[in-house]
């Protein structure tokens, strides 16, 4: 039995269920929230709720937006003949933190993985084939994450645009900033050994 009260263990389940939070960091978080004072846990509430009930998808790319497009699809200044296909709108967050990337994007919500049920048809695949029939783009950097996954959905898009006359390119693979060699496993030093380059 717990020596806490319903209304903080029901609390501390709810903080539990988010991603990334165990049991003693939902405790910390709980025990957090109810030393704050009123008006900054209305806050927090209201920022949810604000998010929760203005948040979409954006039309043309699935990226999160406030509206029907979201502000990488609206600024006129991006390169429209260059697409980025991530999986998940986080993954333009970390692409945009390089500001090396000027063209847009399309987010496929997801990988295609067997395993969880997940193929082509559960993912934004047909709407990105329609955006590369009208669109004038002519190059498509695919940007899936480096994993079984990520490699299975890089391989069927490349199958699917190459016909196309369109350009496909991956995001390179290979060893970290700062990692050390001998930390490395074998795919990453064998991917970094392929893509090696001259100086």
């Amino acid at each position: 039995m717990s020596s806490f009260p319903t209304a903080i263990e029901n609390l501390i389940v709810q903080l539990a269920r988010l991603p990334g939070v165990g049991p003693k960091t939902a405790q910390r978080l709980a025990f957090h929230l109810l030393s704050l004072e009123l008006g900054s846990v209305r806050e927090l509430a209201d920022a949810i709720m604000i998010a929760k009930e203005t948040i979409g998808y954006c039309e043309q790319c699935f990226n999160l937006a406030e509206g029907n497009m979201c502000r990488i699809c609206q600024d006129q200044s991006r390169k429209g003949e260059i697409l980025c296909v991530v999986e998940d709108p986080r993954d333009i967050a970390a692409m945009e933190r390089t500001h090396d990337f000027k063209g847009l994007y399309h987010v496929l919500q997801g990988a295609i993985s067997p395993m969880e049920g997940i193929g082509p048809d559960q993912l934004r695949v047909r709407e990105l084939l329609e955006r590369l029939k009208e669109d004038g783009i002519n190059e498509v950097i695919i940007a899936t994450n480096p994993n079984i996954e990520g490699e299975a959905t890089a391989l069927y898009l490349a199958r699917l645009i190459k016909p196309l006359g369109i350009l496909v390119t991956r995001l390179a693979h290979g060893l970290p900033i700062g990692g050390d060699l001998e930390y490395a496993d074998e795919m990453t030093i064998s991917r970094a050994l392929e893509h090696r380059r001259q100086i």
